[in-house]
């Protein structure tokens, strides 16, 4: 292993996204001989990933436009294998002195590149590929051993950006996912099979180019959120997030038949908010019960992610339900929890569908203890339990891995790179779902950081 080259400029100089454990790593490396505390379960077979940001010249303008990094580590036989962690090899990635803009926009006929991409937000598997995903271009495929395969576009038929949030069917085993772009068509939504043939893609008309980075998906519908986080040329022209929040953009939620088509959507006003990411949706009767991470505002003067709306109020992302009623074509809406939390996941075998069980990563301020959060929304229309990590260790998205045979929603284990700020290094957890408070059922600890990143997939052999 090579040293890690952390850049030569102080702390104080940097911005926030790159400093402390945000700031990148600069080396490749492969390690084996992993130190385990406690036990991995024998019956884990696969590799866990998770990407980010990771700028390879040490700046970027944004926490979100640094080159794509994915982070993995190989288990089975109750053992960690070993740890990679590797580029996405892209045109920005090729080119780390171009700005995006000029790799991705033709300035004559102003057609996007889609090849053009970071490759920094996800990575999922489905139909026996690997995906690393990032929501403005198409997505790159990977090995298993981390390396760059390249863009994947279904055999040519997908012609728009991939959301970094697809959804998986956990009943059709269909990947449904969507692309959002400045210019028209602003939303162009696709469907493919369980063996990833790309059969559906179809326009949907929203109010302008508003930014949609995740949707949800119930068993017999593709809900859209078209929120007031618009897109702006004249900032995307000068470097930067090229979004902000507007008042005059009205927030609705769409519903659709999965294999729909425009004229299927039913729209839904719902209260100004962003959402980042969802937690889950499902159907009772006529409603659509759709849970997530809601935010108040952002994004008004800046694109700093703060989660500060100007007004001097806390905005941070709060779990929320809404339900939409198709029959009455009513909204309502619940708070379900006061503390701040993002990263909301559920098993993949109930994307869709009636789920007790959910997971977020609890906000914490530098130098807190980090905590990860389980919700049980048959309790009181949602109770939470928590993990609390030691002071100065920062957990990242909880990945929900099953159990052998598995008789109980959350018979599994959570998946998570945690930041150990008293070593400078950071540590795979695996934790008991079913009992979330209870001691890590193993860690699996390497000799350096894994910097923050994004999302994460448990990929099974």
């Amino acid at each position: 292993m090579t040293a890690t080259d952390e850049n030569t400029a102080t702390t104080e100089e940097k911005p926030w996204h790159l400093s402390g454990n945000n700031a990148p790593v600069f080396d490749e490396v492969t390690l084996t001989d992993l130190e385990v505390k406690g036990a991995i379960p024998p019956e884990l077979s696969g590799r866990y990933f998770r990407n980010g940001a990771n700028p390879q010249t040490g700046f970027s303008d944004h926490w979100f436009s640094g080159d794509g990094m994915v982070h993995g580590i190989e288990v089975n036989n109750g053992k960690a294998q070993w740890y990679r962690n590797r580029y996405v090899r892209t045109p920005m990635h090729a080119n780390p002195d171009k700005a995006r803009m000029d790799l991705y926009l033709n300035p004559e006929t102003l057609a996007f590149d889609h090849n053009v991409s970071t490759a920094n937000t996800h990575v999922i598997g489905h139909a026996g590929k690997i995906l690393a995903l990032e929501e403005g271009s198409f997505p790159y495929e990977l090995t298993q051993q981390i390396d760059t395969v390249g863009p994947h576009t279904y055999d040519g038929k997908l012609t728009t950006a991939m959301t970094a949030h697809p959804k998986v069917c956990a009943e059709t085993g269909e990947l449904l996912f969507f692309g959002y772009s400045s210019m028209p068509p602003y939303l162009v939504y696709h469907r493919a099979t369980a063996d990833g043939q790309l059969v559906q893609s179809t326009e949907i008309t929203v109010n302008g180019p508003t930014m949609m980075h995740d949707f949800v998906v119930s068993r017999n519908y593709s809900i859209f959120m078209d929120l007031p986080m618009v897109f702006d040329m004249e900032l995307a022209m000068s470097g930067g997030m090229p979004i902000r929040w507007s008042d005059d953009y009205p927030a609705r939620m769409g519903v659709m038949p999965r294999a729909g088509s425009d004229a299927d959507v039913q729209w839904f006003d719902v209260n100004p908010c962003y959402v980042f990411h969802t937690l889950n949706a499902h159907e009772v009767g006529d409603e659509v019960v759709i849970t997530g991470c809601r935010i108040k505002e952002l994004w008004r003067q800046s694109s700093d992610i703060g989660f500060d709306d100007g007004s001097g109020e806390d905005s941070a992302p709060m779990m929320w339900e809404w339900r939409l009623n198709r029959a009455t074509g009513k909204v309502s809406e619940r708070q379900i929890d006061d503390r701040g939390s993002e990263f909301p996941r559920v098993p993949d075998s109930l994307v869709g569908l009636k789920s007790r069980f959910g997971y977020t990563m609890g906000m914490a301020e530098p130098g807190d203890a980090g905590t990860v959060f389980k919700y049980d929304m048959d309790i009181n229309g949602g109770t939470r339990t928590e993990h609390v990590f030691p002071v100065g260790h920062v957990p990242g998205e909880p990945s929900f891995v099953p159990a052998a045979g598995a008789t109980n929603e959350d018979d599994g284990y959570l998946m998570t790179y945690v930041y150990a700020g008293d070593t400078d290094t950071s540590y795979l957890v695996m934790l008991d779902a079913s009992n979330v408070a209870a001691d890590p059922v193993a860690e699996i600890h390497l000799p350096r950081r894994v910097p923050t990143g994004f999302h994460g997939s448990w990929i099974a052999d």
